[in-house]
C-alpha cells in the first residue's frame, strides 16, 4: 500500500464551526494503512501544529505487520474545527482518542494496541495512559514517546508561541515548504524531496478552487496556547509526572540530542521513574525525529513489531 485510505469519526463534546448553533460535536479525520483487519493496531498522534500524513513513511513500514492509523487532531488536517478556540485542549484531544478507538474496535477487535506520539501526541498519549479507568478497547502494550516528556523547556514553548497561529499565503508549494522550513530547521536533516513531500500535505487552497495556499490548521490554536506562562507550564509539570509515572505500558523515549523542548536531563529522569523508558537520541537532530530517516524508522519498526 503507497497511499493510505481517509476516514472520520463522530467525537462527542465541543461542537464544529461549521455545525448549526443547536448542534453539538465534530468530526476527526484519520488515515489508515494497512489490513483493516489485522488486530494490531498502532495509532501515531502528531504534533501541534501537523496532521496525520506526517507518519507516511513510518506508517508503510509499519503497515507490514500492523493496521497503522494517523488522526488529523481536530483543528488539523481534514477534521473539523472547534467554535470554541479554547477547546484546543488535551482533554479534548483525549476524548477524541477514545472516540476513534472504539470505533476501531467495532469495525474490527484490536487484540494489540500501541501508541507513537510526536511532541503534542506523545503529551496526549501520556493522558490516556496514565489516567486510570479510561474505555480503552484494550491496555496499551506499547508506547513511543517522540521528543517529549512531562518537563518541557519554557524557552521552546516560547519559540513555538512566535510562528503559531501564522497560517500565511503562499503561491507555491515551493515556497510553503521554504517557510516552513525555516521554522523547522531542528527536524534534521532531509533532503529537498523529503521535504518537499511533508510539506504537501501541510498546506490547503487559501480559497477553495484559488492557487494559493494557506497551512491546514486552525489559527485559533494560538489562543489556547497564549494562556501558557513559565508558571503554569511548571505548575503542569508535577501533573504530567503524574501521568507518566501511572503508565505500565513498555516504553520507547526518541530523543532529537539538540533538542529544545525535551531536555536531557528530564530524558534521563524519564528513564529512571514510571516506565522506566529506553531512550534513543539521535544526532544533528532536534526538536523533533520525523521518523523518516532509516535509523529512526528502523528503531521504531523494532520495538513496535510482534
Amino acid at each position: 500500500m503507497t497511499e493510505p485510505t481517509l476516514h472520520f469519526v463522530p467525537c462527542p463534546g465541543v461542537a464544529a464551526t461549521t455545525n448549526a448553533p443547536d448542534q453539538t460535536g465534530h468530526r476527526m479525520a484519520y488515515w489508515q494503512w494497512g489490513d483493516p483487519a489485522n488486530p494490531h493496531v498502532v495509532l501515531c498522534v502528531h504534533g501541534l501544529t501537523r496532521q496525520g500524513r506526517d507518519f507516511d513513511v513510518l506508517a508503510q513500514a509499519l503497515s507490514r505487520f500492523a493496521r497503522v492509523i494517523c488522526p488529523d487532531v481536530v483543528g488539523r488536517g481534514h477534521s473539523d474545527w472547534l467554535r470554541d478556540p479554547l477547546a484546543y485542549q488535551m482533554a479534548t484531544y483525549g476524548g477524541d482518542m477514545l472516540a476513534l478507538l472504539a470505533q476501531l474496535h467495532a469495525q474490527a477487535p484490536i487484540q494489540t494496541l500501541d501508541w507513537l506520539g510526536t511532541s503534542m501526541g506523545g503529551l496526549i498519549g501520556m493522558g490516556v495512559l496514565g489516567t486510570p479507568g479510561l474505555p480503552l478497547p484494550v491496555p496499551v502494550r506499547r508506547l513511543v514517546l517522540n521528543d517529549v516528556g512531562p518537563a518541557l523547556e519554557w524557552t521552546a514553548l516560547q519559540r513555538i508561541g512566535t510562528y503559531l497561529g501564522n497560517t500565511g499565503r503562499f503561491e507555491t508549494l515551493q515556497q510553503a515548504a521554504d517557510a516552513m522550513w525555516a521554522i523547522s530547521a531542528s527536524f534534521g536533516p532531509h533532503t529537498p524531496a523529503q521535504w518537499l513531500e511533508l510539506s504537501r500535505h501541510m498546506v490547503k487552497p487559501l480559497v477553495p478552487g484559488e492557487p494559493a495556499l494557506t497551512l491546514h490548521y486552525d489559527p485559533a490554536l494560538a489562543e489556547s496556547f497564549r494562556g501558557f506562562s513559565a508558571a503554569s507550564a511548571a505548575e503542569g509539570e508535577a501533573a504530567l509526572w503524574q501521568l507518566y509515572d501511572a503508565i505500565t505500558a513498555q516504553t520507547l523515549l526518541l530523543r532529537g540530542a539538540e533538542s529544545d523542548l525535551l531536555s536531557a536531563q528530564t530524558a534521563q529522569a524519564m528513564t529512571q521513574r514510571g516506565p522506566k523508558a529506553r531512550l534513543v537520541e539521535f544526532a544533528g537532530v532536534g526538536h523533533a525525529p520525523t521518523l523518516i530517516a532509516g535509523p529512526q524508522v528502523a528503531e521504531v519498526v523494532g520495538f513496535l513489531q510482534p
